[in-house]
């Protein structure tokens, strides 16, 4: 592709060089550069590009883009000055891959919980429709019925647009994705064209990243405000934070709630481990999944599917089909008679949503026996927090590790046992080892009694000292019985 044509979205402050030349691949890891590239020097967390453009034109770039023109130049490179050059990258790949998010359907899910349940059954239930579709989530990627492994919850822009393309040659016609406040302040979706938003809800999570639940709360709204007209945004009207999201963005707006005027309702009827029975709109319908979280999420999925203007009647009916997606309140039974659910609570939010969803259905006489931890180099300030919400609402607690990263998992355990009372300790046992903390779980379970493994859900490994280990909570469940 011509360099000119390449940054043909741009507006660039100067170009140093002749923008006509052929460019043959576009690269942002000075390591992947070859002969005829151009490479985009982003400044990013760890590292900044700036500091290879050098390397880069050793390995063959022959165009760079960048925010800090350098002060050496090399006079056979184009150089190509910009204001963020990582919201530049996302235009070039958009360019690159032929504008591949124009040829789709796209709908992106954002908030703090739901996003994966919401964009995976979205996926199924288009594909059950006979559409094929595409999915980037945090647990697979697809392209139409191929399973392409996922890395992060919103790839970055290469990689992105590499699989939206992907999509449109596979003949998809929706895709559907996870949109994190990481990639919307990393500008890892410039460049998409969004025909859809979902905001699910907000609650403490990334601080670490964000340093403020402000900053937080304003990357997802971020994403709303560059909707554009025509389009449409599916928000929460249960979260103080859904009408929030809604103050900016031009696409029309479609409510949902469980207890308030909003344009999409729905309460539960019955309920029980194998599923709901609700009132949907007015309607009748039975459904698989379990937790009034999900009832939302469920409201999340007609809003959208209505807005994209397919059938109905169908959507009714294949919403009672729809089935848990992977580590999200997955039930598994023993021939004893407990239950075990594996889910991917990680926040305090979260955890109270399933830990109250299993006390509403759950047996009087039963127990909630609850295994539960904290991820290192994260968010230091929840783990208290995760503790306390799982003593309060369990029978009986298990404290473990999740993915202690660089951390000493004893520190972090340390840091989740200074949110419990001293009542509450005696009621806690603290069990590093992940595998032994599910067994001794298992063990001590009766008849009836349930056991929720929350935290890692879909997750099959677990990172210790920088290592990424084979762990899958699953696995441990199943091997025990």
């Amino acid at each position: 592709m011509q360099l000119e044509q390449l940054i043909s979205q741009l507006n660039p402050l100067q170009i140093r060089g002749d923008v006509e030349r052929d460019i043959t691949s576009l690269q942002m890891d000075s390591r992947k550069v070859g002969p005829g590239c151009l490479f985009v020097a982003t400044v990013g967390t760890a590292v900044d590009g700036h500091d290879f453009i050098q390397k880069a034109i050793d390995g063959g770039a022959v165009a760079i883009v960048c925010e800090r023109m350098p002060m050496k130049r090399d006079k056979q490179v184009c150089y190509i000055q910009v204001t963020d050059s990582a919201h530049a990258l996302g235009l070039l790949a958009d360019e690159w891959y032929g504008r591949p998010s124009a040829s789709l359907t796209l709908v992106g899910v954002t908030g703090t919980n739901g996003k994966t349940t919401i964009a995976t059954l979205l996926y199924r239930l288009t594909h059950a429709l006979g559409y094929k579709s595409g999915l980037l989530s945090t647990v697979v990627n697809y392209v139409d019925e191929e399973a392409v492994p996922a890395t992060h919850t919103t790839p970055d822009p290469l990689e992105l647009n590499a699989l939206l393309r992907r999509m449109v040659d596979a003949g998809c016609r929706y895709a559907f994705m996870e949109v994190s406040s990481h990639a919307v302040v990393q500008q890892r979706i410039a460049g998409l064209r969004f025909d859809g938003g979902i905001f699910t809800n907000l609650t403490r999570d990334h601080i670490d990243y964000h340093k403020t639940f402000e900053a937080y709360r304003d990357a997802k709204k971020a994403f709303f405000d560059q909707l554009p007209k025509g389009t449409f945004a599916v928000t929460n009207a249960d979260d103080k934070n859904g009408a929030y999201m809604l103050q900016n963005t031009p696409a029309r707006h479609i409510t949902y709630s469980t207890c308030r005027p909003a344009d999409i309702r729905a309460q539960i009827l019955e309920e029980g481990f194998e599923g709901m029975l609700l009132n949907l709109n007015g309607r009748e319908i039975f459904v698989r999944l379990v937790g009034r979280f999900n009832v939302s999420n469920l409201m999340a999925i007609y809003g959208a599917a209505t807005a994209l203007g397919l059938p109905t009647d169908e959507v009714m009916r294949l919403l009672s089909t729809l089935t848990a997606v992977n580590g999200r309140f997955e039930a598994i039974h023993s021939p004893k008679g407990w239950t075990a659910i594996v889910d991917y609570a990680h926040t305090p939010d979260a955890l109270t949503n399933v830990i109250n969803t299993i006390n509403e259905i759950r047996p009087t006489e039963s127990r909630l026996i609850t295994v539960v931890g904290c991820g290192g180099n994260r968010d230091k300030g929840k783990r208290p927090m995760m503790a306390h919400e799982a003593a309060i609402g369990s029978t009986q607690l298990v404290l473990t590790s999740d993915n202690p990263r660089d951390e000493d998992p004893n520190e972090i355990l340390k840091d989740m046992l200074a949110g419990l009372t001293e009542e509450e300790i005696r009621n806690t046992l603290v069990i590093a080892d992940r595998h032994e903390a599910i067994k001794t779980a298992c063990t001590i379970a009766q008849p009836k009694d349930v056991i929720l493994i929350a935290g890692k859900g879909h997750e099959d490994y677990q990172i210790i000292k920088g290592i990424k280990h084979h762990f899958d909570d699953h696995e441990v469940v199943r091997e025990f019985l």
